[in-house]
Formats: structure tokens, C-alpha cells, sequence
């Protein structure tokens, strides 16, 4: 199977890409299609044994509009904004182009006939101005509209093509054999200068709705200083290779990912992550292209440059949700699939009834019909969700949170539960030393001090967790020899000619009832006492219990066969997992925790973070058959850190990865958290909630709109009133339909979430 996207031009509305999309299944060997008309976009799968690139190309371009498969220069998002550039520029001049025939005709055909006016020669000049509009200006309408029909289908220009040549040639067979009948070379000519216009004000209203891309396109620096040769020099972002050694100053922004390999300062990541706090870099730290270096100098080897960079794809990544169809998609696109051919069959019944069963003039009848053809064009019903779409996973990027498609976006805000991973979800992802005890002889920082120094030899989180405390307090430690690790019970090591063990507290339990621990000669039996309480579920026991029913695991030390203290380790909520677990329940939505933790570990953080509905012991593997159960309820979303929780995410129906802007991370799950917070799993669903709204708003104005208006057109309300819709009318209310679904869309980027 081969995939390709193709580059579109000519599509104008729902029924294009419909249409589009029916011709290419045709095609041998097509797997998947997937046409957007508002990205100007088609991706699809297929089987090169059936079919080729060049057939597929060919039988799109068959029905008028031209496709190419774009170069890898083109598919940059500077060539796309250039491209969108280039078609408002070009609609632009069209339809001044199209205006400067259209207006002589409006004010000659209407406005001077209507004060009593009379014009020579009229009928000719308004000939000669609606001719070029008819014939120049409209030539694209009709090759799409031939092109359907080749097809044996029909699409929006279908309905003006027809409704404009109506008008046009009714008019040209007036003034060449009926001189004293009445015109319409200016309701043709307008009707065609109103639907550029509208194309024109649609591609404007679209190209905003795509301002986040804009915005990330414009983050990215134009220049990187470099070490080459052992000299600096300043060579364009472009010309970064990986493995260049870059220079960042302060003030400057990172130009490409990398590894910081000198130096430390604080970069502020919000344009990438959406999180405001600058975060604090130092060696061996990686550094994201586009960030903005607040204080101090650093060098980095660059490891991703070009499309290969954080910022590279996650352009790609808003891109390609953007031309991803949500489900309530479907529901236009069939809409539109019917809409033409039933429209057209309305239009020459309206014809038929007005003239011969009402017996009204041809030129009477032949207005409706046009008129009806004219204001049914589906175009606001095509925009309505695409726009939305493009609108919601723009404000989603700018505040970290990537959506990769519409379905997802759609599918959000059904959720009845969200599912936790714990460990780096919920929780910081590393042990933390929460507890020092000392039982007698020493203080809480001699405690730390001895365990630490055994433990600076260990790989073991938990011994890194006891060394990291040290770092922070500043507690230089002890020189020890003959490290022993005692894999799954601890550690011990010579301190001079006392032996220190730092291990579980089974294993001490262990090393007592051996005998292996007992007082000095010198010593009362005291502490030997104290031992014996551990081992028999004394006090020190019973401490044990208390930190380990609050999640924590509890190591003790002891020195020259004495116990010393206690330290408590565990890896702590993080603060804005409590938030968001409030904010969920505050909309009704149910949490829960899953882990590979005990009952009683797993029990004691749901508690700190407020949650009530807890699955533990569950190996990774697992976990998918338990959001699988969930599902059996409804619609559910996973949260995890987007490696190891991959088969649950997948699973879900919404997989949300908390990832720091990783491949993995992006590639995971259907919505990725760039920042890392948890309580932006609630805006994504607050999101999600938003856009939908504006899509069902844009639906309802689009089909009340077509409606209302088509009965109008058809001239039901001339028997009671005596009032009928003209065709320039009716091509202004079609053009204004199209354009305020798209600035309702455009509301959107006001609303917080």
C-alpha cells in the first residue's frame, strides 16, 4: 500500500470534495480517501499493483480541477501560506475584473430602468458587458460543472453554471428575436460577480482561521550562530545540520532542537508548551527550536533540524487534524450529496408549475427557477465544519494542547470517565524523600547523611531519591568502601570499621531473626530492644505501617548493627493532578486511577489526589482490558505519559498523552499535552465542548438558511404578497450565507476554555 496527498486546486465547496472523493473510489486498488475541500487537500491509500499516482491524478483532473503531487520544498508551511496568498490575490482581481462589467450592467439593466431612464442601444451594451463576466470570469464554474456531468454527478457550480447560462441565453434570445421582451445580462453578470465575491471574502475568513500555524510559522528564527572550524559563524536556520555545535545568547531564540553541552539558563517554552513559568536548563538537558533564551549563554548539539523539529511537526501535526473530517462531517457531506440534484429538480418543478399550471410568463417562471438554483448553493452547509474545526485545534495549539484530527475533537466531550496512569501522570514520576526518622543517637540530617553515602553507589530510583535530598540540603557525604548491593533487599558499605546497611525493612527483620544484628559489648541492650519490637510489631512497626498506608516505601538504616532511622520515599502528586481530578468531578465526569501499585500504596495517593474509584495490581499489558470494561458504559479517555501506556491509549476512545513534545509522546494517543499539566485533559474536553457548539450553530444557520430560502425563491410567498426574490438577490443571500457561518466561526477564538 502507498500514500500519497495531493494538492487540489478549483474545489469550492462540500459537494467538490464529495464529488472528488467518489471519483477517485472508483479507481482499482483505492484503500482510503480522505478530500478536504477547506485545506485544498486529498489523502490517499492504494494499491500500487492496481493503481499509479498518474491514474489517480488523471481521473480527478477529469473533472475539471487540477491536482499535483506537492514537492518536499512545497509541502513547508511558508509554501502553504504562500499558496493561500497567491488564490485570495488571484479571487481578488477576478472580481474586480468581474465588477467593473458587473456594476455598468446592475446600474444600465436596473437602477436607470427603474427611474424611468432609457439607455440606447441597451440591451446590446448590457450584452457586451455580461458577456465577458459570462464567458471569462465564469469559465472556471462551467469546467467544474462539465466535469461533474462527465461524472454523471453534479456540484455547487452545477447549480450556477445552470442558473446563469438560463438567464444569460433567455437574454440573448430576447435581443436577437424578441426584441420587446424583457432582459437579464445584469442578474447573470452579477449573480457571477456575487459568488467570487463571496470565494474571495471565504478565502479571507479561512485564512484566519489558520492563524495558530501562521504564528508558529513565524516563531521560528531566521539565523543560528554555529561553531564550524573551530570560528563562530551566523548561517541560516536552514543550513543547521545535526551534530552542529549552536551558540544561544541571551535573548535569542533556540534556533533547532538539541542537548545542551555547556552552560545553563532558563528558557521560556510557552509557545511550544503553552506553560508561562521559564523553565531551567543545564547540561545534558535538551532545548526545543523556537524557545526564547531569557538569561545566560549555552551551547547544544543540534539533534532535530527541518521537518525533523519539535515545532516542524507539530505544524504538521495541527495540519494534518485539520484535514481530518469529524464524524458529524458525514452528516453534511450526505446532505450534499443530494442536496444538487434535489435543488435541481425543485428549480424546473417551480418552472413547470408557475408556467404551465399557474400559467405566469416564461421570463416569470424562468426567474424562480434561477432564483431557486441560485440561493440553494450548499456552501455554508460545507464550511460549517471544517472552519470549526481548523478555529478549535488552532486555540488548542496555542495553549499546548494538540488535537490530532476532528474525530477526536468531536468524541472529547462525550466522555463519562477519564482514566489515569499514576506514575508520571498523576504523579511526578520520580520517588521523593518525604520522611526522616531517627530513632535515638542520631539527628534527621546525620540519618540522611550515612544513607546516602552507602546509597551514592546504587542505580536504584529509590537510592537516587535519598542522594538527590542531600543535593538539596547540601550534605556532603562519606567516603565508603566495599559496596555490596543486595538486589531487591538494599545496600551496605564500610564507613572506617563500621558497617552501615541501608535496606527494607523485611530485610532487617530478616538480617535479626539470623542473629546477624545485636548489641556491642559496650552497649546496653537498649537498641538491641528496639530492634526486637521492629521484628516482633512494635512501635517502630507500627510507624512502618503508618508511611507505608500513605504510599510511601519505607528503607532503614543501620549502623555497626544498630538501627539509626527510618526515611520514608515516595513519588508525590503532582499539584495540578488535584485540581484537575476537582475539575472533572466538577463536570460530572467520573476518574479514575489505574496503576501496577498494591491496594494500599494505590489507595493512599488516590486519596491525597481526592479520587474514588481505584484499579491496582494491573500489569501494563493489562490495562487496555480494563478501559475496554469501562467501555461497555460509554465513551472513555485514557491519560498516560504516551510509551508505556500506548495499548490503553489506543484503546480509548480518546488516548491523551501527557508528553513533553517527544516523537513518541506526539505519535501516541489522539490528543497530546505538550505542557504537561493535567488539568488541560479538562480544557481539551471544555474544547471539544466549544467546537461542537459552533458546528451544530453552523449547521442549523446553513440548513434554516437553505430552508427558508428556497421556498421564498420557489415564490410561495408571491400569491399572498405579491413579493419575489430576485436572482442578484438571491446570488448576494447565498455569498453572505457562506461568509457569516464563517465569521460565527471566527467568534470562537473570543471564547476561554
Amino acid at each position: 500500500m502507498k500514500k500519497i496527498t495531493l494538492d487540489i486546486t478549483g474545489m469550492h465547496c462540500a459537494s467538490c470534495g464529495m464529488l472528488i472523493t467518489k471519483r477517485i473510489q472508483r479507481e482499482p486498488g483505492i484503500k482510503y480517501v480522505n478530500v478536504n475541500q477547506t485545506t485544498e487537500k486529498a489523502t490517499i491509500e492504494f494499491d500500487e499493483t492496481k493503481s499509479s499516482e498518474n491514474s489517480i491524478i488523471s481521473s480527478i483532473e477529469s473533472l475539471g480541477y487540477k491536482a499535483r503531487i506537492l514537492s518536499d520544498s512545497e509541502r513547508s508551511p511558508e509554501y502553504e501560506n504562500q499558496k493561500k496568498q497567491k488564490e485570495i490575490k488571484k479571487l481578488m482581481n477576478t472580481f474586480i475584473f468581474s465588477f467593473i462589467f458587473a456594476f455598468p450592467a446592475l446600474i444600465i439593466g436596473m437602477v436607470l430602468m427603474l427611474v424611468g431612464i432609457d439607455v440606447p442601444h441597451r440591451n446590446l451594451i448590457l450584452f457586451l458587458l455580461a458577456t465577458p463576466v459570462q464567458f471569462i470570469v465564469g469559465w472556471d464554474i462551467y469546467k467544474s460543472a462539465f466535469g461533474a456531468l462527465k461524472n454523471k454527478s453534479a456540484n455547487m457550480d452545477t447549480l450556477i453554471a445552470i442558473g446563469t447560462s438560463a438567464a444569460y441565453f433567455y437574454s440573448l434570445y430576447v435581443i436577437l428575436f424578441n426584441p420587446i421582451g424583457d432582459q437579464y445580462f445584469e442578474a447573470a453578470a452579477v449573480l457571477i460577480t456575487f459568488v467570487i465575491l463571496g470565494r474571495y471574502l471565504e478565502a479571507v475568513a479561512k485564512g484566519k482561521t489558520s492563524e495558530a500555524i501562521k504564528k508558529l510559522m513565524n516563531l521560528s528564527p531566521k539565523i543560528a550562530t554555529v561553531i564550524r572550524n573551530g570560528k563562530e559563524e551566523k548561517i541560516a536556520i536552514d543550513s543547521v545540520v545535526m551534530g552542529d555545535i549552536v551558540i544561544v545568547k541571551p535573548g535569542e531564540k533556540v534556533p533547532v532542537d538539541g542537548i545542551i553541552i555547556e552552560g545553563e539558563s532558563a528558557i521560556d517554552e510557552s509557545m511550544i508548551t503553552g506553560e508561562s513559568m521559564p523553565v531551567e536548563k543545564k547540561k545534558n538537558d535538551t532545548v526545543i527550536g523556537a524557545t526564547i533564551n531569557k538569561h545566560g549563554s549555552f551551547k547544544f548539539k543540534a539533534t532535530k533540524v527541518g521537518a525533523n523539529s519539535t515545532l516542524a511537526l507539530i505544524i504538521k501535526l495541527i495540519e494534518d487534524a485539520q484535514g481530518k473530517k469529524a464524524p458529524i462531517q458525514k452528516f453534511a457531506d450526505r446532505i450534499s450529496a443530494y442536496f444538487v440534484p434535489i435543488v435541481i429538480l425543485i428549480a424546473i418543478a417551480s418552472f413547470l408549475i408557475w408556467y404551465f399550471w399557474i400559467g405566469q410568463t416564461f421570463e416569470f417562471s424562468l426567474i424562480i427557477a434561477v432564483s431557486v438554483l441560485v440561493i440553494a448553493c450548499p456552501c455554508a452547509l460545507g464550511l460549517a465544519t471544517p472552519t470549526a474545526i481548523m478555529v478549535g485545534t488552532g486555540k488548542g495549539a496555542e495553549k499546548g494542547i494538540l488535537i490530532k484530527g476532528g474525530d477526536a475533537l468531536e468524541t472529547a466531550h462525550k466522555v463519562y470517565a477519564v482514566v489515569f496512569d499514576k506514575t508520571g501522570t498523576l504523579t511526578q514520576g520520580k520517588p521523593e524523600v518525604t520522611d526522616i526518622i531517627s530513632v535515638k543517637n542520631m539527628n534527621e540530617t546525620e540519618v540522611l547523611k550515612f544513607a546516602a553515602s552507602v546509597e551514592q553507589f546504587s542505580e536504584h530510583p529509590l537510592a537516587q531519591a535519598i542522594v538527590n535530598k542531600t543535593k538539596e540540603k547540601n550534605i556532603k557525604l562519606e567516603d565508603i568502601k566495599n559496596f555490596k548491593a543486595i538486589p531487591g533487599h538494599g545496600v551496605e558499605g564500610m564507613l572506617k570499621k563500621n558497617k552501615i546497611i541501608v535496606g527494607k525493612p523485611e530485610y532487617v527483620k530478616n538480617l535479626l531473626k539470623k542473629g546477624f544484628l545485636s548489641p556491642r559489648k559496650s552497649e546496653s541492650n537498649e537498641n538491641f530492644l528496639s530492634i526486637r519490637k521492629l521484628a516482633d510489631l512494635g512501635s517502630f512497626e507500627k510507624k512502618i505501617t503508618e508511611l507505608e498506608e500513605n504510599g510511601k516505601t519505607v528503607v532503614v538504616l543501620c549502623i555497626d548493627k544498630k538501627v539509626e532511622g527510618f526515611i520514608g520515599i515516595a513519588d508525590t502528586p503532582r499539584k495540578d493532578s488535584i485540581e484537575a481530578v476537582k475539575m472533572l468531578q466538577k463536570e460530572k465526569i467520573l476518574v479514575y486511577m489505574i496503576t501496577g501499585d498494591n491496594k494500599r500504596t494505590a489507595n493512599a495517593i488516590a486519596k491525597q489526589l481526592g479520587i474514588n474509584h481505584v484499579i491496582s495490581e494491573v500489569l501494563p499489558e493489562d490495562k487496555a482490558k480494563h478501559v475496554k470494561q469501562l467501555q461497555k458504559k460509554g465513551k472513555v479517555a485514557m491519560v498516560g505519559d504516551g510509551i508505556n501506556d500506548a495499548p490503553a491509549l489506543a484503546q480509548a476512545d480518546i488516548g491523551i498523552a501527557i508528553g513533553s513534545g517527544t516523537d513518541v509522546a506526539m505519535e501516541t494517543g489522539n490528543i497530546v499535552l505538550m505542557n504537561n499539566k493535567t488539568t488541560d485533559v479538562v480544557r481539551a474536553i471544555r474544547l471539544s465542548r466549544i467546537t461542537i457548539k459552533k458546528i451544530k450553530q453552523n449547521m442549523f444557520w446553513a440548513l434554516f438558511y437553505n430552508a427558508l430560502g428556497i421556498p421564498i425563491a420557489a415564490g410561495v410567498l408571491y400569491p399572498s404578497t405579491g413579493w419575489l426574490l430576485s436572482p442578484i438577490i438571491a446570488g448576494g443571500a447565498m455569498a453572505a450565507s457562506s461568509v457569516s457561518v464563517v465569521l460565527n466561526t471566527l467568534l470562537m477564538k473570543k471564547k476561554k476554555f
